[in-house]
């Protein structure tokens, strides 16, 4: 816990200042509202090619197709890529924990940004490769957001009481048995809420895609659809709202599969903080 639980006077005081912040944000989605309004940006004609299925279907779900599908591919190589690196990181042996921490520290430090430019542009003037936008996005979203689930992994494993792995040795098993069958379905439990943070980072992170033209969904809201119907507001409050319901259905999911493995498995670690609040320990 970050700090001891509240008295009678500390849920006083919490309530207040719910209260008044709750007033405030209400004053203020007012006043865009005002402003929006003033400015003709809730004018039907340009909410009404929202409502026209060619838009649809030429437009904005060919952009989330191309969202999902770098989304979907990335995070099914981060993943493996982030248990790998972040199991390599505890290993007692140096020639596999050093280079491991090497290339996680190197690629958590990169902008995601120069990451994508770097893959499709320096690809060809350096490698003379033809590098398509859809592989640039995906590798930088693979080892920006694998290196993270590295640290994520490695925390969670390291979460876990020592006397895990003491156990398991005392009964014969080996090193790789021990984490195999001990620790990593523990630190599976633990690190969910963690692990499915940063896929929703990953999938926000697609947008990045605009720097090496990527027909994603923010291209069709942000560049296409404005240009045709010139609405940019209305496109990008839409597009917004896709991508609030694309995050919060992969959270329930997630939240589902986390009560279900918790009732499956039991475990005396606590859960590991998302990525933004995860103060990762420095590797041995």
């Amino acid at each position: 816990m970050l700090y001891d639980a509240p008295g009678p006077r500390g849920r006083r005081r919490n309530l207040v200042l719910t209260v008044v912040f709750a007033v405030v944000l209400v004053v203020l989605a007012y006043l865009a509202f005002r402003k929006f309004d003033e400015k003709g940006q809730f004018d039907a004609a340009l909410w009404e090619p929202f409502l026209r299925a060619d838009v649809w279907i030429n437009l904005i779900l060919p952009g989330l197709w191309n969202t999902l599908s770098a989304a979907a591919t990335a995070a099914l190589i981060a993943v493996p890529f982030g248990f790998v690196f972040g199991i390599a990181r505890l290993s007692e042996q140096a020639w596999i924990r050093l280079p491991a921490a090497a290339v996680v520290e190197f690629f958590r430090a990169i902008p995601l940004l120069i990451m994508i430019f770097f893959a499709q542009y320096g690809g060809s003037a350096v490698f003379g490769l033809t590098v398509t936008s859809f592989s640039a996005v995906v590798f930088g979203l693979v080892m920006y957001n694998g290196s993270v689930l590295a640290e994520i992994v490695r925390a969670g494993i390291s979460s876990l009481p020592r006397g895990q792995t003491e156990a398991a040795l005392a009964i014969g098993l080996r090193k790789s048995q021990a984490m195999r069958l001990i620790l990593l379905p523990q630190a599976v439990t633990v690190m969910m809420p963690a692990i499915v943070s940063q896929l929703v980072v990953l999938l926000k992170d697609t947008a990045l895609g605009f720097i090496v033209a990527y027909e994603d969904l923010l291209n069709a809201g942000a560049r296409i659809l404005p240009a045709n119907f010139r609405n940019l507001i209305p496109s990008v409050i839409v597009m917004a709202i896709i991508y609030i319901l694309i995050n919060v259905a992969v959270g329930l999911v997630a939240g589902w599969l986390e009560k279900r493995s918790r009732r499956s498995r039991k475990t005396t670690a606590k859960p590991v903080a998302p990525p933004d609040s995860m103060t990762v320990a420095a590797a041995p």
